[in-house]
């Protein structure tokens, strides 16, 4: 787990690519995409600059309502999300939440262990896929 809790990858894509195998990943596992958040356009239409940053909020409820069962707060980071962005160089990176750190930020403990597990297994072949990592 990373300290800071965030966790973030280089891709050896460009920024398109890396979002559609992140998007494609999530759909071929099933998994629901609520909300996808362009904000390079949400800046665009207040007459701002902002590089390529595309936020993805998914989840499977059934994954995360144990958590919010040991303790509701964790519905401030829950569902997950992803964050694809171009920084200041033209790396295309992906940056999530560590499901661990997001546990421990809301002392989550306990039976719901093996389920934070999963979640920081299965974010981390979908940030590997759509990265090419």
């Amino acid at each position: 787990m990373a300290e800071s809790g965030l966790v973030t990858l280089s891709s050896a894509h460009d920024f398109a690519t890396t979002l559609a195998r992140l998007q494609a990943a999530l759909d071929a596992k099933g998994i629901t995409i609520f909300a996808r958040i362009d904000h390079a356009a949400g800046a665009a239409g207040v007459g701002l600059d902002l590089r390529p940053t595309t936020l993805l909020v998914f989840g499977n409820p059934a994954a995360g309502t144990p958590l919010m069962q040991a303790a509701q707060t964790a519905g401030l980071d829950l569902p997950l999300k992803a964050l694809v962005w171009q920084d200041a160089d033209g790396t295309v990176r992906l940056s999530y939440n560590d499901p661990a750190w997001v546990a421990a930020r809301h002392a989550i403990a306990g039976a719901v262990g093996p389920a934070v597990a999963a979640m920081q297994t299965g974010l981390d072949a979908l940030a590997r896929h759509a990265t090419g990592g």
